[in-house]
């Protein structure tokens, strides 16, 4: 869904952005990073693909540093800003970052650009939807989350 974006949106979804470009480069994965923010405004965690592990999305990153820090009970009313849509299926772990996202209890997810079928078939803001979950685009910052993954989106 196309909503008017806050300047708090850009903010964090800029943020998520600037993260991705932490992550070791991959010929085989999109490099993604993501930011949890509180309902009152403050960031909760943050990570980036490839972060702790290989096979580490940035969504999952964030959420397993709210739980490691016991911060679960600040996850209703959160948003979770991500530079790419978050995965609906992936083969390196038995869940995919949707099904973590929904599991968390976050009810709003931000992001900047819709998964291509590259690696995986797209479709995490489906699946995110079908759950009640709020998925926002703000398709003025997909150009520069693409930017980060120019290497995968040739030829």
């Amino acid at each position: 869904m196309l909503n008017p974006a806050s300047p708090d949106d850009r903010r964090w979804l800029r943020e998520a952005i600037e993260l991705s470009r932490l992550c070791p480069p991959s010929p085989s994965a999109f490099s993604v990073g993501a930011v949890v923010v509180a309902a009152d405004g403050s960031p909760l965690a943050a990570g980036y693909s490839r972060e702790r592990d290989p096979a580490d999305h940035a969504e999952e990153v964030a959420l397993a540093r709210i739980a490691e820090s016991g911060l679960d009970q600040f996850l209703t009313g959160a948003t979770l800003y991500s530079s790419l849509e978050p995965c609906a299926a992936r083969a390196s772990r038995p869940l995919p970052c949707a099904s973590l996202i929904i599991a968390s209890g976050v009810r709003r997810v931000v992001i900047a650009w819709r998964e291509p079928p590259i690696f995986v078939p797209g479709g995490g803001a489906v699946v995110l939807r079908k759950a009640g979950v709020q998925v926002d685009v703000i398709p003025e910052l997909a150009a520069a989350a693409k930017a980060v993954n120019a290497h995968l989106l040739r030829g």
